[in-house]
């Protein structure tokens, strides 16, 4: 995850280049926030969710369960819903449960998480655990964790989908190496969701498994939009271009978010953080155009180049 610091200097930055102000964080502004359709159901959903590896591990510290809190708050306004977790993920789910439940939005939010265990009945404690701990009776998204014994989860999954214990389905990974294995996973076209890495980083999905989950009408999460803030560090001390403005790009972070939407099988991106002056800036890509294929192009040769 991108230091807090590092990131404040690149919306700086981003917001110096372009002479905008970034949206505050307790705006309550939700309009003409970008929504994509899942394929399976015509369900609409955010197409800006948060993600909360690392940043929402926090249950043993008031300062940062705090800021947490507030955090999710902004996203809410701001028209967020997808929130993604993991029992991997230490105390998130935990949190992000418990935190909804005091805001009062268990209602407003789209809550996903994953199975990553093996076996039938270590993977149905395990998921029966993470519902409990996100405080829910009926989950919106289940999915199996980068591929760990999946056909035996997805046999679960599918069963408790037909009784109404879970929402959606689908599977994830976090790595090129596995993009055809989710490709093969995807093909018959009855997995819900497939959640991926794909970034001007790591732009290998566009290659086969996005067109295939387009193909097979499977709903797409994008993980890892900013590398784990390793796209940060490679246009540190880059101003934005002029030309960014013309998509309504205000920061770095919306730069990269804009590329990744303009896919058109990407339903959702799923960026990670703790600042609610981030979460705020984060959606503000799902504001205003996003760019032509001949932009896209463009933007990945600039973001190249540096």
């Amino acid at each position: 995850m991108l230091t807090d610091p590092l990131r404040r200097d690149f919306l700086r930055i981003g917001a110096c280049a372009l002479g905008v102000i970034l949206i505050p964080p307790d705006s309550s502004a939700a309009a003409d926030t970008l929504a994509r359709p899942i394929p399976s159901t015509g369900e609409s959903i955010p197409a800006v969710g948060l993600g909360t590896w690392q940043v929402f591990d926090v249950a043993a510290d008031a300062a940062e369960l705090a800021q947490a809190r507030e955090t999710l708050q902004t996203f809410v306004n701001l028209g967020g819903r997808v929130v993604d977790s993991s029992p991997m993920y230490g105390s998130s789910e935990s949190v992000t449960g418990r935190l909804a439940a005091e805001l009062g939005m268990q209602g407003k939010l789209f809550l996903a998480t994953k199975v990553w265990t093996s076996g039938r009945q270590a993977g149905q404690r395990q998921m029966e655990d993470s519902m409990r701990k996100l405080r829910v009776e009926r989950l919106d998204l289940m999915q199996v964790h980068n591929l760990v014994d999946v056909r035996t989860h997805l046999a679960t999954l599918r069963a408790w989908k037909k009784t109404g214990r879970v929402r959606y389905l689908g599977v994830t990974h976090y790595h090129a190496g596995a993009h055809a294995d989710l490709e093969k996973i995807i093909r018959p076209g009855d997995i819900d969701f497939v959640q991926v890495n794909y970034s001007l980083a790591e732009p290998e999905a566009g290659q086969r498994l996005l067109a295939a989950a387009a193909d097979s009408r499977t709903a797409v999460i994008v993980n890892r939009p900013f590398a784990e803030g390793a796209m940060f560090r490679h246009v540190w001390d880059t101003p934005l271009p002029e030309w960014a403005r013309a998509i309504g790009c205000a920061s770095w972070a919306q730069y990269f978010l804009k590329w990744i939407l303009a896919h058109p099988a990407v339903t959702c991106a799923i960026p990670g953080t703790r600042n609610p002056k981030h979460v705020a800036d984060n959606l503000g890509a799902a504001k205003g155009l996003l760019p032509d294929e001949a932009t896209r192009r463009k933007m990945a040769s600039y973001f190249d180049s540096l």
